[in-house]
């Protein structure tokens, strides 16, 4: 691989945290490109940008067909982060694109912000945090984690970690995956058990899941229908999962008591569950956390490098990544 490769930089913030990201390309003598929008980009907006770069250093904005048809020069993806749902792989296996991702980076800051936000839900603490600032001193009663059952859907990296988290607080823990891991269930006193039964006992529900065809609306009706009135609800996986329309009607119902999203189907977000008190969101910020966009931001610009020189990927994207969507 010959040097002077054009690099697309589209995920925001980049080198902000860290400049090393931004001088490991530079020593790679790449020419890259910052993202001029300073925010998400729009599927238009990415086709737009992309023609005449080598590689991509991409976040979670639309890499499809369309893009990576205006993409004639691409030879390699890099993304900041776990999540491939927002990336065509079979386009870009087509077209010979490789891809890489890092897998690992996003975990710690994913699974401590999820247990923020149980903690918010089950504590009010925004609730608690309004009343104050408008002058009503009032003392919201809450319920502590450790007298919860809490059930966890999806036990990858940071499934698994929210449980290592857990269980500090000691509450009960319910798990469903594909694959459960017998030993780690064992270690940590999980109760494996089916994805209904977690939405029938569960006092905290909280989702790991990546988005795909069997995950697409996984929540809807009637898994919220079955739920607890008590119960609270929270993805920080990937928007799409839970479906927001019925989260909505059961939150103004009270149907269940409470949910927090991080995530949305279209973010930015603007809908009707930023005018719930009992809906708690967040701008999909389970991985800003300062070493985590260092981590995140290093490891995408190290396997760039690597690629500029020929040197074999550290985290290539695996093949059941690219079954996935053939399923779909």
């Amino acid at each position: 691989m010959t040097a002077s490769q054009r690099v697309l930089i589209t995920t925001f913030p980049f080198g902000e945290v860290d400049l090393a990201p931004l001088t490991i390309l530079q020593e790679s003598r790449a020419e890259f490109v910052l993202n001029p929008f300073k925010r998400k980009l729009k599927e238009a907006e990415l086709a737009e940008l992309i023609e005449g770069f080598d590689i991509l250093i991409a976040g979670t904005e639309p890499i499809t067909e369309n893009v990576l048809n205006r993409a004639s020069d691409l030879k390699f993806i890099s993304r900041v982060g776990i999540g491939l749902d927002s990336v065509d792989l079979l386009t870009a296996e087509k077209r010979g694109i490789a891809v890489s991702y890092t897998p690992d980076a996003p975990s710690a800051a994913a699974s401590e912000l999820t247990i923020g936000l149980m903690l918010s839900l089950l504590r009010h603490i925004p609730q608690a945090d309004q009343n104050v600032k408008n002058s009503s001193w009032r003392r919201l009663m809450g319920r502590q984690i450790s007298d919860c059952v809490v059930g966890v859907i999806g036990m990858g990296r940071i499934g698994k970690r929210v449980v290592r988290l857990l269980h500090a607080f000691g509450p009960k823990i319910l798990a469903n995956d594909l694959f459960p891991d017998k030993e780690f269930g064992d270690q940590f006193g999980i109760r494996w058990t089916d994805k209904d039964a977690i939405y029938r006992e569960a006092d905290v529900i909280t989702i790991h899941v990546p988005l795909t065809r069997l995950t697409k609306n996984l929540v809807a009706e009637k898994e919220i229908q079955t739920m607890k009135s008590n119960s609270v609800l929270l993805n920080t996986s990937r928007g799409g999962i839970i479906n927001e329309k019925y989260l909505a009607e059961a939150l103004r119902s009270n149907t269940i008591a409470a949910a927090a999203l991080d995530v949305f189907e279209e973010e930015p977000y603007v809908g009707e569950l930023a005018d719930l008190d009992n809906c708690l969101l967040t701008a999909h910020m389970g991985s800003m956390s300062e070493s985590c966009r260092k981590r995140m931001e290093r490891e995408a610009a190290e396997e760039a490098a690597r690629f500029i020189r020929g040197d074999p990927l550290h985290n290539p994207v695996p093949q059941v990544e690219y079954d996935v969507q053939r399923q779909i």
